[in-house]
């Protein structure tokens, strides 16, 4: 067994990326997603890198199964526990109303309706302690009607559960001696155990939603490889950015609900550690959305919570803003003028210039058009473009404009653009972060056709597009760790803190994570462990994270006065102020696990003084054709340089400098475009 094999299910294509222990080298693969069956465009581009499952040695998979179910509401109907007296907190949510000035807004419908929720009776105090026994008769009653009205799935979240999980784990246990050991049942101390029951109701109710298609989605690819001869587990990404097996997965799908677009980022930190680039914008640019997310410092940026369509989500995740721009968004026409997206015509029919039927023009036919990809060579010439249907496409949309199809497919580009960049400032300038001050990493199968026309609009002065930018992220996914998550609430005013306490607490997490680690077959000597704690100035509502350093113990004098400076110091930054001066108070506890596994050399290319062959393609840049340059991205030595305007294609993205930039090849093969170039 020799293949180290990753896999990336998006909306439009399925990427595989495979790496030969033997030789040293890398394969990437790039077939159409069938969404009538996702395993068949798993194995059509497994098939395309040459990699036998029986020869592959780790494997590793990025699944949006859960969130298209949660984004197309395919999910399960729930029923609903709550505490008795509790039942309307997931109805009620929030009050907050964060579009503050538009006037149809609505808050967002929820996956469990009032009348699906069932009370049961029982008790914790504020502390944990029982002061009314649990109502196993009304749980009994529960699973009753669970069989009798057909639902999918039971999420359980009884008041003050994180504190005190006696009273879920009962429920668990009544439940399935009444519905059979495989009940789909999620209780609310699993999947979050914090505080704030809204929240934590919230992603209960998420991860009940989606589990049974998740669950089933694993266990018929587990199989499918099974029965095609692979010996080793298939691994899940995480929203976190680190890896799990498939069994850990189906025992916490809502860890793998953002799988798919975390592989780009983890891809961005690998490559931010062989380029020696500490802060990355990470662009990933599909056939149906796109992603933004950052690297600061060389690590990714993950959040302890997240935002789904108004549902809020306690889990670890990496930032990603995603919108609906992708090389497949339509283009039409709307309050007299152009929008793109953010319907996508997907993987069927496609966009026009498939030739699989579709009439409607999107950003792909736009490129097609402008002459910015090869038809004859697109995905590696396993696809033939046809450039006279995506003129008719476009041109459906600009007889609306008045415009010829050439000028509509530069609005088209030039509309999408706006958008990405839009989105990229959301994560950035709205947070307080200068996108000048980082490198913008273009990926996914259209990034790097776009990227350094987001760059010269946001000011950033380089583009690096890596080797396989459309399989990028499933290339990022064979970098990354084993990685399990968690927390315990702990509320301490900082002048009562118990250091002592708090050390015992912090040693407990570190036992229990180490034990998962030893679950998922790391090796002890593969193992560690960081901490950090939850800080906030006293009265404030929300917390930020502060790491605790490897040394460092709760118990030590001057413990208080460091976590209260490095506190204010992250307040400042994300917030713009700080008051070190003010009291604060810990509010919980967090350890992540991290199983390292086997870092894969970084590619290499080697110099040439020889001209690398090339053709030429009328290409139009600022509504103007020109002749420019196409190359194939294999035949580019490391220290090539070309001015704008150029192209270079390859098997999974094509790449388009334009004018007034300049791209040249570093040793590991990456494409690093910068503005400056002959106009």
């Amino acid at each position: 067994m020799t293949y180290r094999v990753s896999m990336d299910i998006g909306g439009t294509f399925t990427d595989v990326v495979a790496y030969d222990e033997a030789t040293g080298t890398y394969a990437a693969a790039k077939s159409s997603t069938t969404p009538h069956d996702l395993t068949e465009g798993v194995f059509n581009a497994l098939g395309g890198v040459g990699a036998d499952p029986a020869e592959i040695a780790f494997t590793v998979h990025g699944t949006t199964q859960g969130l298209n179910a949660f984004l197309q509401r395919r999910g399960v109907p729930v029923l609903l526990l709550a505490t008795e007296g509790t039942g309307d907190v997931y109805q009620i949510a929030r009050g907050n109303r964060n579009r503050l000035f538009d006037v149809h807004y609505r808050k967002p419908r929820p996956l469990v309706e009032r009348s699906a929720t069932a009370e049961i009776g029982g008790r914790l105090d504020h502390s944990g302690r029982e002061i009314a026994p649990l109502d196993e008769d009304a749980l009994r009653a529960a699973a009753a009607r669970f069989r009798a009205e057909d639902f999918g799935a039971i999420a359980v979240c009884f008041l003050f559960s994180y504190l005190n999980p006696a009273h879920e784990r009962r429920a668990a246990e009544v439940l399935r001696a009444e519905l059979g050991p495989d009940a789909p049942i999620s209780l609310s101390h699993e999947v979050a155990r914090e505080w704030r029951e809204y929240e934590r109701t919230s992603s209960a109710v998420v991860e009940a939603y989606t589990a049974p298609v998740v669950r089933t989605y694993l266990s018929r690819l587990e199989k499918e490889f099974a029965e095609r001869g692979l010996g080793v587990p298939v691994h899940v990404m995480q929203s976190s950015g680190g890896i799990v097996s498939a069994e850990t997965a189906r025992r916490a799908p809502l860890q793998t609900l953002l799988s798919g677009p975390v592989g780009g980022t983890m891809g961005g930190v690998a490559l931010a550690r062989s380029l020696g680039r500490r802060n990355l914008i990470c662009v990933d640019m599909g056939g149906t959305s796109f992603d933004v997310s950052l690297v600061v410092d060389g690590r990714p940026d993950v959040s302890t919570e997240a935002e789904l369509e108004g549902f809020p989500l306690l889990m670890p995740v990496v930032n990603i803003h995603t919108i609906g721009a992708g090389g497949g968004s339509v283009a039409h026409v709307e309050g007299g003028g152009l929008r793109v997206g953010p319907e996508s015509a997907g993987a069927d029919p496609g966009p026009a210039c498939y030739g699989r039927g579709g009439t409607r023009p999107t950003v792909t036919d736009a490129n097609c058009v402008l002459g910015r990809v090869d038809p004859d060579w697109f995905a590696g010439g396993h696809l033939r473009l046809d450039v006279d249907a995506a003129r008719r496409a476009l041109s459906t949309v600009g007889d609306e404009l008045g415009l010829d199809p050439v000028e509509l497919a530069e609005g088209v580009c030039d509309v999408a653009n706006a958008k990405m960049a839009q989105a990229i400032r959301t994560l950035t300038v709205e947070q307080g972060i200068e996108p000048k001050d980082f490198s913008l990493v273009a990926f996914g199968g259209a990034g790097a056709m776009h990227a350094a026309f987001l760059a010269a609009e946001l000011g950033i002065g380089e583009v690096v597009v890596p080797r396989w930018p459309g399989a990028f992220s499933a290339w990022g996914m064979l970098e990354t760790d084993i990685r399990k998550d968690f927390s315990r609430p702990h509320f301490a005013p900082g002048a009562d803190l118990d250091g002592a306490e708090m050390s015992r607490a912090v040693r407990d997490l570190e036992h229990q994570a180490l034990e998962a680690l030893a679950e998922e077959g790391v090796a002890e000597e593969h193992r560690r462990v960081e901490h950090a704690v939850d800080v906030r100035y006293v009265g404030q509502q929300y917390t930020l994270p502060v790491a605790l350093r490897d040394t460092e113990e709760p118990a030590e004098a001057g413990f208080l006065d460091d976590v209260r400076a490095r506190f204010s110091a992250l307040h400042e930054r994300r917030y713009g102020h700080a008051n070190p001066a003010a009291p604060v108070e810990f509010v919980a506890l967090r350890t992540t696990a991290f199983g390292e596994l086997p870092r894969i050399a970084a590619p290499r290319v080697a110099p040439s003084d020889a001209e690398p062959p090339r053709t030429t393609g009328r290409v139009v840049f600022d509504r103007e054709a020109r002749d420019t340059p196409v190359f194939r991205r294999d035949d580019l030595p490391a220290g090539f340089t070309v001015e704008g305007p150029a192209v270079v294609v390859e098997s999974t993205a094509t790449t388009v400098v334009p004018p007034r930039f300049r791209c040249a090849v570093d040793d590991s093969g990456a494409l690093v475009l910068t503005p400056g170039g002959a106009r």
